[in-house]
């Protein structure tokens, strides 16, 4: 059977290595597996040659084992620390295709040279609300998540759900830590994903100093600190463009600070969304390079960023700042494959998201997070192009069940997308 390597991309500490380890044990007889960055020796095996055959003798030498092409897994863990055996996955799939060899990375966006065409990539993020939900181990919850249920109890549960998920957020030592067996009390777990969060971003800004090459660290550190003050700055109102002044002394526009963003985007610690003033097909036609909305890649971090505690969160009128609700609908919907995401903007009315189906329809979404489902900016945009069908997702259990105008509850964001292109059923009641 023929198959290319499998290369799995995501920011540090999402559980790439957990998952292929894990995915390992139940299906082969054993994983070969090279950490190039616990074991830096382990390059030496590809300095003198890439041939698979070569390569596969050296592997059994240095692991001290013996390989079963038919039954056995060879894993290349953190990638990107040996540029040789990124290449080496070229040759495997084309003179090895009957092998199952996968990889991992953190900075796979990073690396110059790449086997284009030679891998299949996945991409994995912190776990998305839904898989919180799971960790949660409320199966009947689950249930009733996954059917769209929307009456009144489900939503309760939902609700607070989603606030702790607020809190702590999709790294999965967070999450398990939040759901452990046996887990103290609530003020011990809340210490326990704080000094988690603190971690992450700790080993964060080392990477910045590691693997920043041509590029300004601390010009890198000083981008990625500014999002979420600059995300905080908007309660109400969505969301503003990224302003590039004030964030690094002496730089003022995109062309200074492209290459920090850049390098942000490329480890997957940050998104964009472009605001555009014209929804018409294809949205990129319309966007600007230097226009964009700059969002967290995990909320959890986000917060623990601005110094926001469990309590903060789990009160109604915090909970409904929109900046967070609009950073948790961006990531929601990169989970389900849709990125760069697109705003639109034209005057002072803005929408948060807008969406092209698979029928070609633009659809505007509005982010609501609170009970209240006024939007002005929605009923400027039908006036101005009467779309066949608009989304507010608010923090109810939403308004109508009209699909061609739905009011839905913002938890369920990740499930939007499939709706709209007609892969799922309209919501329950």
């Amino acid at each position: 059977m023929r198959r290319k390597p499998l290369l799995l991309d995501g920011a540090r500490q999402v559980g790439k290595t957990y998952l292929i380890e894990g995915f390992g044990a139940r299906h082969f007889r054993q994983v070969l597996k090279l950490d190039f960055l616990a074991e830096p020796q382990l390059s030496d095996i590809f300095k003198e040659s890439l041939n698979p055959e070569v390569l596969l003798i050296n592997i059994q030498l240095a692991l001290n084992v013996d390989f079963d092409p038919k039954h056995d897994l060879i894993f290349f863990d953190e990638i990107g620390e040996c540029q040789r055996a990124l290449n080496s996955l070229k040759f495997f799939a084309e003179s090895k295709p009957e092998l199952y060899i996968c990889a991992s990375g953190s900075n796979i966006g990073l690396i110059d040279a790449f086997p284009v065409g030679k891998v299949h990539m996945l991409e994995l993020f912190p776990l998305s609300f839904e898989e919180f939900l799971m960790a949660s181990n409320q199966p009947l919850l689950l249930e009733q998540f996954k059917n769209v249920s929307r009456q009144e109890i489900v939503h309760q549960k939902l609700w607070q759900l989603f606030l702790d998920y607020y809190f702590v957020g999709g790294m999965p030592e967070a999450v398990a830590t939040w759901f452990a067996d046996g887990a103290e009390g609530i003020n011990a777990r809340c210490q326990q994903v704080a000094k988690i969060h603190d971690d992450l971003l700790t080993g964060y800004s080392r990477d910045f100093g590691k693997y920043a090459g041509k590029v300004n660290a601390q010009h890198i550190e000083q981008v990625f600190q500014a999002i979420p003050q600059q995300l905080s700055q908007y309660v109400d109102d969505s969301v503003k463009r990224f302003r590039f002044s004030g964030v690094v002394e002496k730089k003022r526009g995109y062309k200074d600070l492209y290459g920090p963003i850049e390098w942000l985007e490329k480890s997957k610690l940050i998104t964009k969304s472009y605001p555009i003033s014209v929804p018409q097909s294809p949205l990129s036609a319309y966007r600007k390079e230097n226009i964009f909305k700059l969002f967290f890649f995990d909320v959890g971090l986000l917060g623990h960023l601005l110094g926001l505690n469990y309590a903060e969160h789990k009160i109604q009128e915090f909970s409904y700042k929109g900046y967070l609700a609009e950073n948790f609908v961006q990531n929601e919907f990169r989970c389900s494959g849709y990125y760069p995401t697109y705003a639109w903007q034209r005057k002072e009315a803005e929408i948060e998201f807008l969406y092209k189906t698979t029928d070609g329809d633009i659809i505007p979404i509005e982010v609501k997070s609170g009970k209240r489902t006024q939007a002005k900016s929605l009923k400027s945009y039908i006036q101005h192009y009467n779309p066949k069908r608009t989304v507010k997702l608010v923090g109810s259990t939403g308004g109508t069940k009209d699909t061609a105008h739905l009011v839905w509850p913002i938890y369920y964001a990740g499930k939007l997308l499939y709706l709209l292109d007609g892969e799922l059923e309209s919501p329950g009641s």
